[in-house]
Parts: C-alpha cells; sequence; structure tokens
C-alpha cells in the first residue's frame, strides 16, 4: 500500500482542498458562501500563530485528506491549548492511516508549541470517525451548546 504523506497546506492546494472540504461540509449537510472558503483559505496559510493551520494527505502526489487545527489561550493551563477544528478523509481512502496520520501529525504539532491538551467535537452520528477517536483519545462527558437566537 502507498505510504500516507502528511504536509503543510501550500497555496497550490486550493482547488483539491476546496474539494475534500466541500465533501467534509456535505457529510454535515452543511454549505457555505464562496467567501467564507476564500477567507479560510487565506486564513489557513497566513502563517500567524493567532490563525488556523492546514495539513493535507497525500496519497501517489494526491491530496486525501485534511485537518485544520488552532492553539488558543485556557484559563486551564499557561500554555495554549489545540483545538483540532475539521478532519475529513475520502470515503475511498478511510481504514488506510490517513486520518490517524493528521490527528497523530496534531499531536506533533501541540507537542512542539509546548501545548499540553489536543481536543475536538464531532457529532454522535459519526461512527466511522468515533472508531478511530477512540482509538487515539478518550471520550469525555462534556456536550456543547450553541447560542439560541431567533
Amino acid at each position: 500500500m502507498p505510504v500516507i504523506e502528511i504536509r503543510p497546506l501550500m497555496a497550490n492546494d486550493e482547488d483539491e482542498w476546496r474539494r475534500l472540504w466541500r465533501l467534509y461540509l456535505g457529510y454535515y449537510q452543511t454549505t457555505l458562501a464562496d467567501e467564507i472558503f476564500d477567507a479560510t483559505f487565506a486564513r489557513l496559510l497566513s502563517g500567524d500563530s493567532q490563525e488556523y493551520a492546514g495539513l493535507l494527505a497525500v496519497r501517489d502526489g494526491k491530496p486525501v485528506g485534511l485537518t485544520h487545527y488552532l492553539f488558543h489561550r485556557s484559563c486551564w493551563s499557561i500554555e495554549n491549548v489545540c483545538y483540532l477544528e475539521d478532519l475529513y478523509v475520502d470515503e475511498a481512502m478511510r481504514g488506510t492511516g490517513a486520518g490517524r496520520a493528521l490527528i497523530e501529525a496534531v499531536y506533533a504539532a501541540a507537542d512542539a508549541a509546548g501545548s499540553p491538551s489536543v481536543y475536538w467535537h464531532t457529532q454522535h452520528f459519526n461512527y466511522s470517525g468515533r472508531r478511530l477517536y477512540d482509538r487515539v483519545a478518550h471520550l469525555t462527558p462534556f456536550l456543547r451548546y450553541d447560542r439560541y437566537k431567533e
């Protein structure tokens, strides 16, 4: 089986990144305006330590997965913590280790930054993702609430 390479997102990856992110959003039955795609991609490439960073999983030169992550302050530690916001692997590539490799690359980035924690959320129906997450992290009892606005 060909090796999965994990590397930072680059400017010439935009078309493939958009393809993967659209598939990710589609899984959650969500669409976003083009200006959000534009702004997000610019933020991912900014190099600003206060912005999101992006990684791609690549197999045979073709991006097959992505992740976006961010370091931020926490009231519970001196060091910044790491939030893994988005993780997606092409459906045909699931089970190849690409998802695990993306998570482990975020873990490595957190370790390099001295961050004591990496966390993320997922929806309860994300069964395939949760099978992986249960092997690389522990499930917490926290629930998420969003502002209700009419």
